[in-house]
């Protein structure tokens, strides 16, 4: 859930081309029951806030605690574009502020870890390869960004889902391998547990804010498996990067990215949607309209490339951009990158 006069950019202007991934689910009304305002919540389950500097707003999302001293799992896109993240442990109102260890975002996993947090209550793992349809399940987290956990009951009405989530600008992504259910949940779960009967997590849920839509949006819900999201977490606070997962900070170009439309008249390439003020990008002399066909060497083919490509860069690394002005001419400078937020 995100708030403030921004529009809620999928690839925000904090991000260095930034390519991440957010849902919305769509009408809840004929799910299984509404969520309702609880005091038995499974351990572990934390609500989180981010301010998101770069565009002057805000979001709102949950999170699932795998540590006492403070690690903890969420979606990628609750804490996409964050330059503060915040963290509240419910039961005892004691906020903690959050870093970002890592994150991968085509999975649209994340793992935060707390400031001088210990003795925090953890979730119960469950197993997710034992899931079956018809199965109940409760999907806890902060719904409506209230900072209040709330809980929404129903059951597994699919396994191993694919769904397209787009941001209305032209990019989208695709989650496979998911958890659908019919349980109602709503913005601000993002990040939280499934759980099944014995209140063991079996699922990240994946819900987001209201500029997200799935492709084909209906009334389910969707979850990301606990192992495969478990496991992604493991590697990231292993330091392990790899092709899907980024670890540390993130380099900055300072670029807001869009899909290119018929209008635009480009073949291969990165569309500049804005530029953020005094970044890289800005010094280098990038403005809306410009098209990025070459990054460190490599060529750009489409925005997909230089998120990628970014995300494989370090912060402070020099390199070469080479773009082409609304005027039809070459150009090409050399910038060094700042560190930034989480794409």
């Amino acid at each position: 859930m995100r708030t403030g006069g921004d529009t809620l950019l999928r690839v925000v202007a904090a991000v260095a081309a930034a390519i991440g991934i957010a849902v919305l689910l769509g009408d809840t009304s004929s799910a299984a029951g509404a969520p309702t305002a609880t005091t038995t919540t499974p351990p572990g389950v934390v609500t989180v806030t981010t301010k998101l500097g770069y565009q002057q707003g805000a979001a709102a999302g949950t999170g699932i605690v795998l540590s006492s001293n403070g690690t903890v799992l969420t979606n990628n896109h609750v804490i996409r574009g964050a330059t503060t993240v915040n963290v509240v442990v419910p039961s005892t109102h004691r906020s903690y502020r959050a870093t970002v260890v890592g994150y991968s975002v085509t999975s649209d996993v994340a793992v935060l870890e707390l400031t001088g947090a210990s003795g925090l209550a953890t979730a119960t793992i469950g197993d997710s390869s034992k899931l079956r349809i018809g199965q109940a399940v409760t999907a806890v987290g902060n719904a409506g960004g209230t900072g209040t956990l709330r809980s929404a009951a129903g059951t597994i009405t699919g396994l191993h889902r694919s769904i397209v989530a787009s941001d209305g600008l032209g990019l989208s992504e695709r989650l496979t391998g998911l958890i659908e259910t019919d349980a109602a949940l709503e913005p601000g779960d993002s990040g939280g547990p499934l759980v099944d009967s014995s209140s063991d997590v079996i699922g990240l849920d994946t819900a987001a804010s209201s500029t997200f839509v799935f492709a084909a949006a209906n009334s389910q819900g969707y979850a990301i498996p606990i192992a495969r999201a478990r496991s992604l977490a493991q590697q990231i606070v292993a330091g392990r990067s790899s092709a899907i997962v980024h670890v540390g900070p993130t380099a900055f170009l300072g670029v807001q990215i869009r899909a290119a439309s018929r209008l635009d008249r480009v073949g291969a390439g990165a569309v500049v949607a804005a530029v953020v003020p005094s970044s890289a990008a800005d010094r280098a002399g990038l403005q809306a309209g410009d098209v990025i066909t070459r990054f460190a060497g490599h060529p750009i083919a489409s925005y997909t490339e230089l998120g990628r490509y970014t995300l494989g860069t370090k912060p402070g690394a020099r390199v070469t951009i080479v773009w082409t002005d609304s005027g039809g001419s070459s150009r090409s400078a050399t910038v060094a990158l700042a560190a930034g937020p989480p794409q």
